[in-house]
C-alpha cells in the first residue's frame, strides 16, 4: 500500500528527553504522536532525509544496527545517554543507492553514521517501540533545489513499497532570531510556505521551491537552508498527492511560526 510522505519540522535539540520542555513542545509532540494513524499500514521500512547530515555527494546508512550521534551542545548530561534502537536496513540502503545512481546522483554508503538528533528525536517520538527499520539519508551541501527535488522523485517509487519517506527539517531556522525577534520574519516566510505547498500541481509546489529565496522573509528565515531542503526532498517525492498541514503554531520557539505538511 502507498505510503504519504512527510516534511516535519523537528524542533530544537534533544526536546523530548527534557520534562521542563514538556509544555512548550506539546503541539509539535501530539502531531509526532499522531503520525502512526495518519499512514494506511505500518511501514515496512522509513526513509529519514535529515538536515543533519550534510555531504558532498548523497550518503546513505549502511549499518545493520546504526548507533547514535548526539550532535548537540549545552544539554543535559542524560540526554547524552539515551538510544533509539531501530535496526537499519542494508538492503533498503543498497536499493536506494541503485535508485539514487540510476538517477545519475554521486552516492556513497556509510557504514558508521548513527542516528543524528533530526532523525531520532522525532522517531522516538512518533515511533517509540523502534521496531521499523531506519535508513537515513544525507543532503547535499550544494542546498539546490532543483538536485533535491530530484532526488525525491528519484525515491519517490519506495512510498508503492511501503517505505515511509520522511523529510526533517525545521520550516523556520534562524537560530539568531529566535523568540520574538523572529515572530514576524517567521510568519511571513510561513505564509508563504502554506501558500506554495497547500492547494497546488506538483509543477508550482517545484517552482516555489526552486524560487524560494524571492519568499518574503527568505534569508531572516533560512540564513542557511539546511533545514529547509528535507522539503524539497519531501516535494519531490510527493508527486501529484495533495500536501496538508499536519503541524502549524504560532509561539514556538517562544514567538517563530512552524509548519509541517503531509503529502498524500
Amino acid at each position: 500500500m502507498k505510503m504519504p510522505c512527510y516534511f516535519i519540522s523537528h524542533g530544537g535539540g534533544p526536546w523530548p528527553y527534557i520534562r521542563e520542555w514538556d509544555e512548550q513542545y506539546k503541539a509539535l509532540r501530539e502531531s509526532l504522536e499522531r503520525l502512526p494513524a495518519e499512514l494506511p499500514e505500518k511501514p515496512k521500512a522509513i526513509l529519514m532525509v535529515s538536515a543533519h547530515w550534510i555531504g558532498s555527494e548523497i550518503l546513505i546508512m549502511g549499518s545493520e544496527k546504526p548507533g547514535m550521534l548526539y550532535d548537540y551542545y549545552g544539554f543535559p548530561e542524560h540526554t547524552y545517554h539515551v538510544h533509539y534502537n531501530a535496526p537499519g536496513d542494508p538492503a533498503l540502503a543498497a536499493r536506494v543507492q541503485g535508485m539514487l545512481t540510476d538517477a545519475g546522483f554521486e552516492t556513497r554508503i556509510d557504514l558508521d553514521r548513527g542516528f543524528d538528533h533530526g532523525a531520532f528525536v522525532p522517531l522516538a517520538v512518533s515511533f517509540p517501540e523502534a521496531d521499523i527499520p531506519v535508513v537515513q539519508v544525507s543532503i547535499n551541501r550544494n542546498y539546490d533545489p532543483a538536485y533535491h527535488i530530484r532526488m525525491g522523485q528519484a525515491l519517490a517509487a519506495l512510498r508503492d513499497e511501503g517505505v515511509l519517506i520522511i523529510g526533517s527539517g525545521l520550516s523556520y531556522h534562524n537560530l539568531r532570531l529566535l523568540g520574538p525577534a523572529g515572530s514576524a520574519p517567521s510568519a511571513k516566510f510561513d505564509q508563504w510556505l502554506q501558500d506554495a505547498i497547500l492547494g497546488k500541481t506538483r509543477e508550482a509546489r517545484s517552482r516555489a521551491m526552486e524560487q524560494w529565496e524571492q519568499a518574503p522573509a527568505a534569508r531572516l528565515a533560512h540564513a542557511q537552508e539546511d533545514h529547509l531542503v528535507p522539503l524539497m526532498v519531501a516535494v519531490g517525492s510527493a508527486g501529484d498527492d495533495a500536501a496538508t498541514c499536519v503541524y502549524h503554531e504560532t509561539n514556538a520557539f517562544g514567538g517563530i511560526t512552524a509548519t509541517s505538511f503531509k503529502f498524500g
